[in-house]
């Protein structure tokens, strides 16, 4: 699964690679904490994900962009 980030602040601006991964988990690139949960998520569109993050520590937040693979439905026969 790939995933984008798109900048929502509430802090300065800082850009996409910024947003740092450490052992499967989003780290705060304001004050290097470990973010565990995303606070709020949406579906955009059938296989597109976006998830709110905000630092419990410092607020910092940012979104990131989810693409999941499409699934073909299966017919069945009865």
């Amino acid at each position: 699964m790939t995933a984008t980030a798109e900048f929502q602040s509430t802090r300065p601006s800082r850009s996409v690679s910024d947003v740092t991964r450490k052992a499967s988990q989003l780290v705060c690139t304001i004050c290097a904490d470990t973010m565990i949960a995303a606070e709020a998520s949406a579906l955009l569109a059938d296989n597109v994900i976006s998830y709110l993050w905000t630092c419990e520590t410092c607020g910092h937040g940012f979104v990131t962009n989810h693409h999941l693979p499409k699934v073909q439905a299966a017919s069945i026969a009865l």
